[in-house]
């Protein structure tokens, strides 16, 4: 019985070595060897809800819904573009843990309570994608986590291998 299988595997592994360029050992190996790497913040919401800021997996970064830290004076309760602001300049900071940059995102999504905010959310957000140019999406939805918070944003970024 063993004899098939390694006939089965000698024959799948010449196929896909034939597929991939000889490179078919290569590239299996390095899909073993990716680990995920967790960045966590130290915010009491992620043991109690089980999440952190942003995961990496091989050249694959998500990164969770990020508020901001709404403070009164420079970040403030109705100020959208101060919030997208602080929010990418917080996202930012753990890119740069996980040995990425902004130039690395590919995707941004936008949330809001108040889709009226467009143009002040929208203009943060070219303050740091304006050459970059990611795809994104800005959605109109009923509330975030606390009424303060008018904007969340999560992304994805793809480093080059």
């Amino acid at each position: 019985m063993s004899v098939f299988y390694f006939t089965i595997f000698y024959k799948l592994h010449q196929i896909f070595e034939t597929l991939t360029g000889g490179l078919f050992l290569y590239k299996l190996i390095k899909y073993i060897k990716m680990k995920r790497e967790n960045i966590l913040t130290g915010s009491p919401w992620e043991d109690k809800m089980g999440y952190c800021r942003a995961v990496r997996i091989g050249n694959i970064i998500e990164v969770s819904g990020t508020v901001a830290i709404v403070d009164g004076d420079k970040v403030k309760a109705d100020d959208a573009h101060a919030q997208t602001l602080n929010i990418l300049e917080r996202v930012e900071k753990v890119l740069k843990d996980l040995n990425a940059s902004m130039k690395d995102v590919i995707r941004t999504r936008i949330f809001t309570t108040d889709v009226s905010t467009f143009e002040a959310v929208a203009t943060a957000h070219a303050t740091f994608f304006k050459d970059i140019k990611p795809t994104t999406g800005f959605y109109g939805i009923n509330q975030l986590v606390a009424p303060e918070y008018l904007v969340e944003i999560e992304l994805t970024a793809v480093l080059a291998e």
